[in-house]
């Protein structure tokens, strides 16, 4: 056994050890349903910054989202926004969901929406969304988790063992405690996700020569014919080094390539809105119920995640994927001589991508293998933690919202927690099948998590600003959202034997805006047919609270154009159409001695808007308080929901 598997063995066990810690302290520390579901409703400011930043990026922004710049270049880098857009939606709902939660004792999302709209529909429907994203997404994760034990311990541990095992690991420490040692964990696990991107980022840039050397090396690059997408349509830029226009006319991937690449303006846009669905997804409901205040809401949305994940992402996981480029593992860029070393393989570019960051690692090896054992337990942590929340939460879900509103409704403290970590278990065991059995049904499925946590919006949007949406069109939006998502991605083809018109991402639209477009256009049609006084007055209830509590003083009333100003500019040309200026604004793709900062124009254009947006979230968070402690204490009428009984 090599030292370097050595080091990657003592430093697992370690951090088993510390999971499994937190699992049975936590298990002890819950004494009740609430305790066990949403951690008492007592998280601590640091914990949830951490914790909540942990669970928001995921094994894919430390593994994947590196592989996938260096396949599409720097329009998929766009994708690093999501250091934005993600904590954007916590800044629309969060403080206004836990006001509620507070003043009602909700334990789930579902509880609190069968409660606003006085119906089951919409419960159902949020079980629905919150197994089909947390089941797909947490196999996804673990899949992941054993490929990358597998890799870095020489092939000792076989991709299913490495699985399976890991698995065992975090089924048991999120059963025995629930979410509060899903926290404590996860606050680990922020640090390590960070510090492990960091560490690969300087690996990329000392094997390519440094800042100076990999900009020039993109140069030349942007210059090599034959690359994965080409050049862009009309210009003819590199499609590594700009986005191919505003949208295409094309019926989608399966049916059409887009010219120059995929990820158009559009796309970047609507992708931005899938990523939403993070923290819209029921998860992060039962997240924000388990704050003792808001006060950590906004620390998180604009320091811990658009500030701090945002730098990582766009200086360090850009350089980790385009520097790849330079590095053996283009086989086009190999062949013409433009690569600085073999140090990749190019296996790669050969459409092994995802393996390129412990290929990194790997470099490490002989030199530092206590630094590679390191590593890996920052990428295996990276790829828990958001797993573990998801795991958790729909085990709560299906206790709550399933169990006990069907079969229980009496049910005692101590059959709420035995039934939520049955519910772990069985969420796990599902995965963990499809995972190991069904891989194509796995990457079939994980394309439907995101977009389907994006459908929450519309009741989320419901419950906290708008009370004109009725309980029938939201449910009837939802399930046509959910269908919209079905059918505009991969698996709407298998489901159809290919009989489809359109492919996946038609228009080059993500499936998460078809969702929401025939989402909000139902639910819009049926609301205006399904209005009633006494409903109406009902929901009215809930949004005279929250305009008591959440509301803007009179003093920053006009700061509301302001408000939508900024962040309308920002969505259009950070994310959006208008992103195309980018292009070639501060210097032609093709032209290294016209790039005004010494970097591609494109890269130029993400790093300002990167720092226009956490601005943005700086205004709206805090300026405009929509993150930050109300006023007004709230008296909360119950701990629980559950303990009570009110019409």
């Amino acid at each position: 056994m090599s030292a370097k598997v050595q080091w990657l063995l003592a430093f697992v066990v370690l951090y088993w050890v510390y999971c499994i810690y937190w699992g049975f302290k936590s298990a002890q520390m819950a004494k009740s349903a609430t305790d066990y579901f949403v951690a008492g409703r007592r998280l601590g400011l640091w914990v949830f910054v951490l914790a909540a930043t942990a669970t928001s990026f995921s094994g894919w922004t430390f593994m994947g989202h590196p592989g996938l710049i260096y396949r599409d270049g720097f329009q998929y880098a766009y994708a690093s926004f999501y250091a934005i857009t993600i904590p954007f939606t916590g800044v629309m709902f969060l403080k206004r969901q836990w006001i509620l939660g507070k003043r009602f004792g909700y334990v789930t999302p579902g509880e609190m929406l069968a409660d606003y709209f006085k119906g089951d529909g919409v419960r159902y429907l949020t079980v629905v969304i919150a197994l089909c994203f947390s089941i797909p997404y947490l196999g996804l994760q673990l899949a992941a988790s054993g490929k990358l034990f597998n890799v870095l311990s020489d092939g000792l541990v076989t991709v299913t063992a490495g699985t399976w095992i890991l698995s065992a690991v975090v089924l048991i420490y999120v059963a025995s405690g629930g979410l509060r040692a899903v926290a404590y964990v996860d606050t680990l696990q922020c640090v390590l996700l960070a510090f492990g991107i960091v560490a690969v980022g300087f690996i990329a840039y000392d094997l390519v020569g440094g800042w100076t050397a990999l900009n020039q090396g993109l140069a030349k690059v942007a210059l090599v014919k034959g690359t994965k997408w080409g050049v862009t349509p009309g210009d003819g830029y590199s499609a590594y080094l700009a986005i191919p226009g505003v949208i295409q006319f094309t019926a989608g991937l399966g049916k059409e390539t887009p010219v120059g690449g995929l990820w158009t303006g559009v796309m970047v846009l609507t992708y931005m809105f899938a990523l939403m669905g993070i923290h819209s997804a029921p998860a992060f409901s039962m997240w924000s119920f388990s704050n003792k205040d808001p006060r950590p809401f906004a620390p998180q949305q604009v320091w811990a995640s658009s500030f701090g994940i945002g730098a990582i992402l766009f200086f360090f996981t850009a350089a980790q994927g385009m520097g790849a480029h330079l590095l053996g593992a283009d086989p086009v860029v190999n062949a013409a001589g433009v690569n600085i070393s073999n140090v990749l393989p190019e296996s790669i570019g050969k459409g092994g991508q995802g393996n390129l960051v412990p290929f990194y690692i790997n470099t490490l090896g002989d030199t530092a293998p206590w630094f590679v054992g390191l590593l890996a337990v920052c990428a295996l942590a990276a790829m828990q933690s958001t797993g573990a929340a998801y795991m958790s939460t729909a085990g709560g879900m299906l206790t709550r919202d399933l169990y006990k509103k069907l079969i229980n409704p009496r049910a005692s403290n101590e059959t709420q927690k035995f039934f939520g970590r049955l519910g772990v278990a069985f969420i796990v065991l599902s995965a963990l099948l499809v995972a190991t059995y069904s891989r194509d049904a796995l990457v079939l499925l994980g394309g439907l998590a995101v977009a389907f946590g994006f459908q929450m919006w519309m009741p989320l949007m419901s419950v906290c600003y708008f009370p004109w949406f009725t309980r029938q069109g939201v449910t009837a939006g939802m399930a046509a959202g959910i269908v919209a998502v079905m059918l505009t991605e991969s698996i709407g083809q298998k489901l159809f034997g290919g009989a489809l018109p359109w492919g996946r991402w038609p228009l080059t639209m993500h499936s998460a805006f078809w969702g929401m477009f025939f989402n909000l256009g139902l639910a819009t049609i049926v609301s205006s047919m399904t209005q009633n006084a006494s409903d109406r007055a009902h929901r009215q209830k809930y949004h005279d609270f929250l305009a008591q509590h959440a509301g803007l003083p009179a003093s920053k009333q006009g700061l509301k154009p302001v408000a939508w100003a900024i962040t309308l500019a920002w969505l259009f040309f950070g994310i959006g159409p208008g992103a195309v200026i980018g292009n070639d604004i501060f210097g032609a793709p093709n032209d290294y001695a016209s790039w005004t900062f010494g970097i591609p124009s494109i890269w130029a254009w993400q790093i300002l808007f990167w720092a226009l947006g956490v601005g943005m979230m700086w205004f709206l968070a805090y300026k405009m308080e929509m993150s930050t402690i109300p006023d007004k204490e709230i008296v909360a009428l119950t701990d629980d929901i559950g303990n009570t009984q009110r019409a």
